[in-house]
């Protein structure tokens, strides 16, 4: 991004001004060098950035990443010292497609170490928004587009473009072969480093050899003076990146540019100066030395002396965790939408013989991954984008709930039923434990009295044991269809079978959880409703008020955010401007499973209705949100005022979490945000989780989620808003998302809501069962993990081979051992996790193959 700008580069005092849009005529002699300019040797970088989509759609950029890698073969053929860079799977495979040719020439000199392919990603993604698994599949399916295209694999990780990177990737970029990283936002004004080489170390304590470029990932005119300013630089070394060609929209370096870079060369008291590529920087002053473990630099080692960050890279535009709520809630359903469907069809495959469809996984992934481009995760492109994206998610999401479905009929067609008089489900846990999963199926069943239906059915599992349920309204008008409701005790990575069956009508079971006209109990919470609609809540196991009393309780207040679509040189919202009221209140369930309290609540000309679901024995409260929204420069944020006293904000981060500061900053994060403190002395807290939202932030106590925003699509600084002007703005009319509210005791690894996100977030898939034979048991399990701070994130087939691939990290941030019990293949695996580990194990079908830990390219 974008519009060539006047940058500041502000260093150790030092303010130099790097010049991206004008400057002096190619071959025009710049200012003497320094007396120690020729200390310094700059590697000149000729790339050309390319934005896939931004303002122009994908198909576009597909043409200019065409005729940018001509471009750049033609500068080749020109000039035999040009080096060219380029990152990005899918364009090479769009290049590959329309031109095989062109393909050989970038392959040749590939071969000769001309053309330097970096990255390892399909894109240049967003690596906030997209969830661990994401980022892994970025690397494993472009590495194996690089080696069937170019004969090799990446080993610089590259992405300048992206608004922000969390501190969980140098693990990932690791596990993907890549030993050095390569960004630019957030810059200097945005976030102070010790340095703009340095190793930046992860959440779990993997480093990574890292380079910030200082100005622009795209000089294109007076590059003499941008190579002044680097010799002025203060930095732990004298050799520097310099990057140059014209980007966002193709182009790369023009020959003008390389024959200034020539003639300079030749100047007395110059840098040495030399066409090269980040591989071969990295190469250079990575010689003297490995990784160095020591928090401490050895200064007398030119590479241990660079100074090691141990921090997310954060912020640069914070209203990019927020903006176009659909692509943010199809990114987070199709992501595990598409794990469960992994799951279950590799589950179907060893245990029924049902085809794996792995060329239609690996079609869907792709998909996904471009759509996850900055841009475009960011809902900072063109309007018309949008629609796009929701096509291709809404691809990947029929693809797996095709997977889905098939490998669930595949299994339950072999799990027997009897009873004609009687409907059968059976529902599948692609959970690694025994989970209780909320279940409401509509089936033909009873009268139309919902009092009258409960009392003469009985829900059984395979034992006819009785599990509570509850009949709610269909989903439809015509017929006789009832949602059966109840929440299903189902074995680990399994399945159950349950039946309901007529009885004589009976009394009907005392209820543990009720709704009232403005509140909802059960054994454990108690929720009142403020006339406005404002929320208060009571711990009963706790003893303690939830929200603060003074604060009013938790409510959706609505903020003035007057910025661009990205949110330039904003770090919070601040400014509350009104809130959500004026509730009315409707009573919809109220026991024996749930009770349902329907609030609708208005500001301005937007409208919400929230039903607050509340089950029996639950210590959560649900919240099922349809939010219409037609308000312009305004946030809407959900605000819980946490009763505790010094709090400590966490947040889900890709394959881990992350404490930040509870200064009010907007902070990216992934299903849940927890906030715990003091209550009396004793550990408390509050999470909450949803499915749907990234943005977040917590100002003392009050912890807050980011639910819409108001902006104008793609409007940048300087450009401002004509109050007069017709403009196209985001998110206006009908969302959907739910919350769920976790209170706690104790800290909230304790609480276990790791696995709270995974039960919230995957499909829970239910197969409705007609009669028929079979030989199955009505529950079985295939596969469980013995402690509980150990998520198996995946289970799918290799990509090469017919192996298993079980991917689990350590969530907690505690070092832990864990077995895993492969009873889907009669195996068991025993292994150590160091806090936030990532593991992949390559798990052969035969007892004589052994269980490998691979990396993320599972090799």
């Amino acid at each position: 991004m974008r519009y060539r700008a006047v940058r500041w580069l502000v260093l150790a005092g030092l303010i130099c001004t790097l010049s991206l849009v004008a400057g002096k005529m190619a071959g025009q002699s710049a200012a003497p060098w320094p007396p120690d300019a020729s200390q310094h040797k700059l590697y000149m970088v000729g790339n050309a950035h390319i934005d896939i989509p931004w303002l122009w759609p994908w198909s576009e950029a597909m043409a200019v990443g065409l005729s940018t890698f001509r471009a750049a073969l033609d500068r080749m053929n020109e000039f035999p010292d040009f080096k060219f860079t380029a990152s990005s799977a899918q364009l090479y495979e769009w290049a590959a497609a329309a031109d095989p040719g062109m393909m050989a020439e970038i392959r040749k000199r590939v071969d000769e170490g001309r053309w330097d392919v970096v990255g390892g990603w399909w894109v240049e993604p967003d690596v906030n928004v997209p969830n661990g698994e994401s980022l892994i599949r970025q690397g494993l399916y472009a590495e194996r587009v690089f080696q069937h295209l170019l004969g090799r694999t990446t080993h610089v990780g590259y992405n300048p473009d992206s608004f922000g990177h969390p501190g969980t990737l140098p693990q990932i970029l690791k596990l993907q072969g890549m030993h050095a990283y390569v960004f630019m936002r957030p810059g200097i004004h945005e976030k102070e480093l010790p340095a703009d080489v340095f190793w930046w170390q992860g959440a779990d304590g993997t480093r990574i050899l890292t380079y910030r470029i200082p100005g622009s990932y795209g000089i294109t005119s007076d590059v003499e003076k941008a190579m002044h300013d680097y010799t002025k630089l203060q930095e732990p070394t004298n050799s520097m990146m310099v990057f140059y060609g014209a980007g966002d929209h193709g182009g790369g370096p023009a020959k003008d540019t390389i024959h200034t870079i020539l003639d300079v060369q030749k100047q007395p008291g110059a840098p040495k100066i030399i066409f090269s590529t980040p591989d071969h920087y990295f190469d250079d002053i990575g010689k003297e030395a490995s990784e160095v473990r020591s928090p401490e630099p050895d200064v007398s080692n030119p590479v241990s002396r660079f100074p090691v960050v141990d921090d997310d890279l954060q912020h640069h535009s914070v209203g990019c965790y927020t903006a176009v709520s659909e692509i943010k809630k199809d990114n987070r359903t199709t992501e595990m939408a598409l794990m469960t469907a992994e799951k279950m069809a590799a589950l179907a495959n060893v245990l029924a013989g049902l085809p794996y469809p792995k060329s239609d996984f690996d079609t869907s992934w792709k998909k996904v991954l471009l759509m996850q481009f900055h841009d475009s995760m960011a809902g900072t492109a063109l309007p018309d984008h949008y629609a796009v994206s929701h096509n291709a998610y809404g691809f990947a999401k029929e693809v797996a709930d095709q997977a889905i479905y098939r490998s669930a009929a595949k299994i339950a067609w072999q799990i027997p039923t009897a009873d004609p008089a009687s409907e059968y489900v059976v529902v599948f846990n692609p959970h690694a434990w025994a989970a209780n999963l909320n279940v409401q199926y509509d089936l033909d069943w009873g009268p139309k009295d919902l009092a009258t239906t409960l009392s003469n059915s009985r829900l059984e599992d395979e034992h006819g044991n009785a599990v509570p349920h509850q009949w709610v309204a269909g989903q439809t008008v015509a017929g006789n269809r009832r949602g059966l409701v109840f929440q299903a005790p189902v074995p680990a990575f399994g399945y159950r079978q349950f039946r309901v069956r007529k009885l004589e009508p009976f009394a009907a079971p005392a209820s543990n959880v009720q709704a009232t006209e403005k509140g909802l109990e059960n054994e454990h919470l108690r929720v009142t409703f403020a006339d406005d609609g404002t929320i208060s809540m009571f711990d009963k196991d706790a003893g303690v008020e939830t929200f603060h009393g003074g604060a009013g309780g938790a409510r959706a207040v609505v903020v003035d955010d007057p910025s661009d679509t990205w949110s330039h040189d904003v770090r919070s919202y601040t400014k509350e401007i009104g809130a959500f009221g004026g509730a009315s209140f409707r009573v919809l369930e109220s026991g024996p499973v749930r009770a349902t309290l329907r609030v609708r609540t208005g500001y301005g000309a937007s409208f919400m209705r929230t039903d607050w679901v509340l089950y029996a024995g639950a210590r959560t409260l649900e919240a099922k949100v349809s939010l219409d929204w037609h308000e312009h420069q305004k946030i809407l944020k959900f605000s819980f005022p946490v009763n505790v006293q010094n709090p400590v904000p966490t947040y889900e981060i890709a394959y881990g979490f992350k404490v930040r500061k509870a200064n009010g900053d907007e902070d990216p994060g992934q299903r849940w945000l927890d906030l715990s403190g003091d209550q009396n002395g004793k550990a408390y807290g509050l999470t909450v989780l949803n499915d749907a939202k990234y943005g977040y932030s917590a100002q003392d106590s009050d912890l807050r989620v980011s639910i819409v925003r108001g902006a104008a699509y793609a409007q940048h600084q300087p450009r401002k808003i004509d109050p007069n002007g017709e403009y196209i703005w985001q998110d206006q009319g009908i969302q959907t998302f739910r919350m769920v509210l976790a209170p706690h005791t104790g800290t909230w690894q304790d609480a276990g809501v790791v696995r709270m996100a995974e039960e919230m977030t995957a499909p829970v898939p239910v197969l409705y069962q007609g009669i028929h034979r079979g030989a199955r048991p009505q529950a079985a399990s295939f596969l469980s993990v013995d402690v509980p701070n150990v998520v198996v994130s995946d289970v799918k087939q290799a990509e090469d081979g017919n192996d298993l691939i079980i991917r689990c990290y350590e969530t907690a941030g505690r070092a832990t051992k864990a077995s895993l019990d492969l009873a889907l293949v009669h195996r068991r695996w025993t292994g150590e996790f160091h806090p936030l580990e990532i593991k992949t194990l390559r798990v052969p079908l035969t007892q004589a193959g052994k269980i490998r830990e691979v990396n993320a390219l599972e090799q």
